[in-house]
């Protein structure tokens, strides 16, 4: 199964990887160049960011 592209878009992936502190890995290394745990932690942000717009949108 191959892997899907898109999901996040860069621009969102960039504002977490800056709140979180290793955008300048990011801009020295690429996305590679990142570890697995700062990996996971973007998609834990990103799930985070997404529940909250949906509390918002519900209210």
């Amino acid at each position: 199964m191959g892997r899907r592209r898109g999901i996040m878009s860069d621009q969102l992936k960039e504002e977490i990887a800056k709140e979180l502190g290793f955008y300048d890995t990011v801009q020295n290394e690429g996305w590679g160049g990142i570890r697995a745990r700062d990996a996971g932690n973007i998609v834990k942000r990103a799930i985070e960011i997404a529940e909250e717009q949906l509390k918002s949108d519900k209210s």
